[in-house]
């Protein structure tokens, strides 16, 4: 060893050596401090990263070159969580061990290593109290060139509404830009890129290298802006730096996921482990829950003796419909006030009346609103939301994440808090790593919903099964499911104002199960629902959130089958790509006694007519195996209850 470190010594910095170790010593970080910050990643002695390299530019000062450690120090953690609202599990453990280097130049680098994979962040401690941050790098450099499932984007203004296609990292050429997560099939382990704790500092986006590697880009900071209509804020001039900050801060977590088996994936924690912890005093009043949504289903009501639309009796119906089953909320969507003015509400509508009308059946009010529009009139705009009684508003159409935007949604959800508000952000996928730090921001848009199914086949089987292992790594998913009209691929038609789904009826119903959103939406109309009361035991039943989460069985891209628990009642939920599958589900996660399940597979039909299901009521426990069969494009639903 000796010849290589005198070799090293003739450089611009002698290179200094770390390892890092998580907990359960499967993954291994090697460090490398010279010349470059250099890291190695390795899981059971196998290298899935190899050489990547980081570095932050400020003030044209490049920090993470040539550096020199004064002070290496190491630290470990160990201890359960309990997180106000419960996304996947009622308790999560905290276990990591963690390495900090500090160098002369003011930079210090914390990397961690958990179970669960590994992340690092930034920190600085400079003279000066603000400062531009003119660049960051961060290298993801694989050691071969894998497949990943890369979300590209066109630019950086986006809803990050994406498909996860995969294809190998060698054709992802330089100037792709991709938002997060890429997930990267390192010969079977799967790495899923991306970041925590954003806070004062734009988003951090990827970008293909025509090589082994995934590169950070980050949206520029906004010098000028124009609005078109009341709703696209766009940057119409950028400066040549990122972030206007403090000098002595800590910078976002960029984190790796690692998962041996696809289905860890499902049940990795690091986003939510490495945001800030929350910063809501009082969490004790956040109610999640599911709710009866307007939009996607056009209020298509019938059988009604009044003219459906945006209008008092319409939602009166909602309320009514929600009562009857227990659903906890309902959304007025794009029309109820006057667009440019969000304390103007169109006359169709009392909005009073159906507060106290919905405050009467225990059924909360949630109001959508144009980001841009409440951000002119917030304070005003909110204090009359929560003096009419609204449980929460739907804030849409950032599609934005850079420095501005990240504050806006820092801000916004802190105001919503001090109100009691329930938040949820559509426009945009980062708040979705957000919702630790502010357990009132109850769900987040960003991503390839339902809603594409009134103008796109995008939203179909094949991406459904995608998107538990790529974009909800990142948090909670407002995929809006529930469709009553389903359809086969060769039926399936795009109908804006009377939409259907792609995929059978038991694929819609296994999403509550598999989709994680503790505001988990019914996006069909009350009047198609009402004429389902079968389904309706299944919806009305389903929780949005769990104490516990098993993942059975799962192939990224393919199929899925997912068990959580609320309380003592577990619900399965298997989904499948256009594939039609056999597969076996083990009860042996069951408690002691026998117990009842009701479940709802494709009927011999449902590759034909799409919404042909079977309800299948019978007794079972612990020992049990049960042979299910998926047919294309299809799903299973179960409920099992002492």
């Amino acid at each position: 060893m000796l010849a290589p470190c005198l070799w090293l010594a003739g450089n611009a910095a002698a290179q200094s050596s770390y390892s890092l170790r998580s907990p359960d010593k499967k993954i291994e970080v090697r460090i490398r401090a010279g010349s470059r910050m250099q890291y190695d990643v390795l899981m059971n002695g196998k290298t899935l990263l190899q050489d990547s390299t980081m570095s932050i530019r400020i003030d044209q000062t490049t920090l993470g070159r040539d550096v020199k450690v004064k002070s290496a120090k190491e630290r470990s953690a160990d201890r359960m969580l309990d997180p106000p609202v419960r996304q996947k599990f009622a308790r999560i453990r905290e276990h990591y061990n963690e390495l900090r280097l500090d160098t002369e130049d003011g930079l210090a680098v914390v990397f961690r290593a958990y179970n669960e994979g590994v992340a690092y962040r930034l920190e600085t401690a400079l003279a000066k109290a603000q400062v531009k941050v003119y660049s960051e790098e961060a290298v993801f450099q694989f050691a071969a060139d894998h497949t990943v499932f890369y979300p590209e984007e066109e630019s950086f203004f986006s809803h990050n509404e994406r498909s996860y296609l995969p294809r190998k990292m060698s054709a992802i050429a330089g100037a792709t830009l991709g938002s997060m997560p890429a997930v990267v099939d390192a010969g079977g382990v799967k790495v899923a890129i991306a970041e925590s704790d954003v806070e004062d500092y734009p988003g951090l986006w990827l970008r293909g290298t025509s090589g082994n590697a995934l590169t950070a880009a980050f949206p520029p900071y906004p010098l000028k802006e124009a609005l078109e209509r009341d709703r696209d804020f766009k940057v119409t001039q950028a400066a040549d730096y990122i972030a206007v900050t403090k000098g002595t801060r800590t910078f976002p977590w960029r984190l790796m996921g690692i998962a041996e088996k696809d289905g860890d994936l499902i049940t990795n924690p690091l986003v939510w482990l490495l945001a800030k912890p929350s910063q809501v005093p009082d969490t004790s009043w956040i109610k999640p829950g599911k709710v009866a949504w307007d939009w996607w289903n056009a209020n298509n009501v019938y059988g009604v003796d009044f003219k459906s639309g945006v209008n008092t009796q319409t939602y009166k119906y909602y309320i009514d419909f929600a009562a009857k089953y227990g659903l906890e909320y309902i959304v007025l969507d794009e029309g109820w006030y006057k667009l440019g003015n969000v304390l103007s509400v169109v006359p169709e509508i009392n909005i009073e009346e159906l507060m106290a009308y919905g405050k009467q059946k225990n059924v909360g009010i949630i109001l959508w609103v144009v980001w841009k529009t409440l951000a002119d009139q917030q304070q005003p705009a909110l204090d009359q939301f929560a003096k009419w009684g609204a449980k929460g508003i739907k804030v849409d159409f950032m599609q934005r994440d850079d420095q501005l935007l990240i504050n806006f949604y820092h801000d916004l959800a802190r105001e919503t808090a001090k109100r009691k508000m329930l938040l949820d952000f559509h426009g945009a996928v980062r708040p979705a790593t957000m919702t630790r730090t502010w357990p009132n921001l109850i769900s987040t848009e960003g991503v390839k919903g339902m809603e594409w199914s009134k103008w796109s086949a995008d939203s179909n089987p094949a991406h459904n099964v995608a998107l538990p292992f790529t974009r909800m790594f990142l948090g909670p998913m407002d995929y809006t499911p529930g469709a009553m009209l389903n359809a086969t691929k060769a039926g399936f038609a795009q109908v804006f104002d009377r939409p259907m789904a792609m995929g059978t009826r038991c694929h819609q119903l296994a999403m509550y199960v598999v989709f994680e959103s503790p505001l988990q939406m019914l996006a069909d109309s009350p009047s198609n629902y009402l004429r389902e009361p079968e389904a309706m035991e299944f919806l009305s039943a389903v929780p949005s959130v769990w104490d516990e989460t098993r993942v059975l069985d799962a192939k990224i891209a393919e199929y899925v089958v997912v068990a959580r628990r609320k309380g003592r009642d577990w619900y399965i939920g298997a989904m499948t790509n256009w594939t039609p599958r056999d597969l076996e589900i083990d009860l042996s996660f069951l408690g002691e006694g026998s117990f009842r399940m009701e479940t709802y597979q494709d009927g011999v039909n449902a590759n034909r007519m799409a919404s042909d299901y079977k309800l299948v009521k019978s007794a079972v426990k612990k020992d049990d195996k049960m042979k299910i069969h998926l047919a294309e494009g299809g799903g299973w639903a179960a409920r099992i209850h002492p």
